[in-house]
């Protein structure tokens, strides 16, 4: 901190808004008729079913399977998990063992218009069984249906995650685009015996969608470190939504929509313009406040705040790449809501501890020093208590598939109900990113740019800060 020149408030206040136009506006990237989002904005936002409604849909077993209980289980934690990977968490899975059917509460896509649940529902992906299989025969099934017969290599189940990626072609035209795969302990078993036997023969390892080959590569080598592609004629979208599809996990059988119907938002159509009004008067006063109340660090606690705020913004949508997106629900505008009080809270300590080492008789840069440093461990104390209940919110109503799930074994919190899952994640989830942002813009931003403006002669009256002049 000895080396905060005058500049570094600017270049602080301009880092923040540029970081705030990204965050709400978002950047777009067109290649041909394809538009690709490098930065999600607010309008690329889903909003929970609380806000806006959704979709409600209900699937049983094709051809009049009857799956066992442990296996709709099975197939429910699935569909949690191939939801959390499409970035919608404010969703409700629950199996209905009598009726032999899973039904799906999930909220619709971002700028839908025609709220169509049949064309929603298709997000999710086909309710379809992935399969490696040696060679690419078929046969015809008592139905006249034409399925594979060749033997299964491996299942989705023995992939541990894919990732939708690309490769220039040797005339550098149109990249080719693949699927990248990463096999599990079982998998990679599997895959490399049937890979050695088949390297350099003519014999291909097909990748089947239930009836549907998509892919047909033929062995050049013996693959036994666990990695593997999937080669096809994709485009961008259609290798994402298969490695989506993968990533879902593999379901135990194939699965059929018996219906699908319209959620009307619980909060009604115009809760989310109520909430954001309001938000926008209570962070006014809290502006004139804090101004008026403590002046020069006053004015930078508000530029500071309003980073903090689209940075959770930022965080909702997936902005940060270490840390995925969540749904927004009127739970998660509230963990906002209640980061950002946080937030005028380490400012008001700082704020207060600066007029008291002022009165104490401290010069001006020595008041500020000091301040920050004993302020900071109150500022940690109340908030690493919300992290840890953030944590444990995401770690009881995540899927189980989630890190904060696994850390905490979540299984023994599911008494809270299903219907809990989404929306006590969404709070979860803005709480912990809203915390962490406190630290970043509410103590080490605030901090750059107070002692940045106190070099300036025009700052350096004592009264600026809540003391009083010598």
């Amino acid at each position: 901190m000895k080396k905060i020149g005058k500049s570094t408030f600017f270049i602080v206040v301009a880092f923040i808004a540029l970081f705030s136009f990204l965050s709400v506006v978002g950047v777009d990237s067109s290649y041909a008729d394809n538009t690709t989002t490098l930065i999600k904005g607010v309008d690329d936002i889903r909003l929970g079913i609380d806000i806006r409604g959704g979709v409600d849909a209900t699937f049983e077993p094709a051809n009049g399977f009857e799956a066992s209980d442990d296996q709709l289980r099975a197939a429910t934690q699935i569909m949690k998990t191939r939801l959390s990977s499409l970035g919608i968490t404010d969703s409700e899975v629950y199996s209905d063992e009598k009726s032999n059917r899973i039904i799906v509460r999930f909220p619709w896509q971002a700028g839908e218009s025609d709220f169509d649940p049949k064309a929603a529902v298709k997000e999710l992906g086909d309710m379809a069984k992935l399969t490696f299989r040696r060679g690419t025969d078929t046969e015809t099934d008592e139905d006249g249906n034409t399925i594979p017969a060749g033997e299964i290599v491996i299942e989705g189940s023995d992939i541990e995650s894919a990732d939708a990626g690309y490769r220039p072609t040797e005339d550098n035209g149109e990249p080719q685009y693949i699927v990248e795969l990463k096999l599990s302990s079982t998998g990679i078993s599997k895959f490399g015996e049937a890979t050695s036997e088949l390297a350099g023969t003519s014999t291909p390892i097909s990748i089947w969608m239930d009836n549907t080959m998509i892919s047909a590569p033929t062995v050049n080598q013996a693959i036994t470190d666990g990695s593997a592609i999937i080669e096809g004629d994709f485009t961008a979208d259609e290798a994402q939504k298969l490695a989506d599809q993968i990533n879902g996990g593999a379901l135990p059988f194939k699965m059929d929509t018996v219906s699908t119907n319209t959620i009307s938002p619980t909060m009604g159509e115009g809760s989310l313009d109520a909430i954001l009004l309001a938000a926008a008067i209570a962070f006014a006063f809290i502006a004139v406040y804090m101004v008026f109340l403590y002046r020069l660090p006053g004015f930078v606690a508000v530029i500071a705040l309003a980073g903090q705020i689209t940075g959770s913004i930022a965080a909702v949508t997936g902005w940060f790449g270490f840390m995925s997106g969540s749904t927004l629900t009127i739970p998660g505008i509230a963990g906002i809501i209640l980061a950002v009080g946080m937030g005028v809270d380490a400012n008001i300590i700082t704020g207060e501890r600066i007029k008291e080492e002022l009165r104490s008789g401290k010069s001006l840069d020595s008041a500020i020093k000091v301040a920050y440093k004993r302020a900071f461990s109150a500022i940690l104390d109340g908030n690493v208590t919300n992290v840890l209940i953030a944590v444990i919110l995401m770690g009881a109503f995540g899927v189980p598939t989630s890190f904060f799930s696994r850390i905490l074994n979540s299984t023994i919190f599911r008494m809270f109900g299903a219907t809990a899952e989404g929306f006590v994640y969404s709070f979860g989830f803005t709480l912990l990113a809203g915390v962490v942002l406190n630290f970043v813009m509410g103590v080490f931003a605030s901090r750059l740019m107070v002692t940045s403006l106190s070099k300036f002669k025009c700052f350096r009256s004592r009264k600026l800060y809540g003391g009083d002049e010598k």
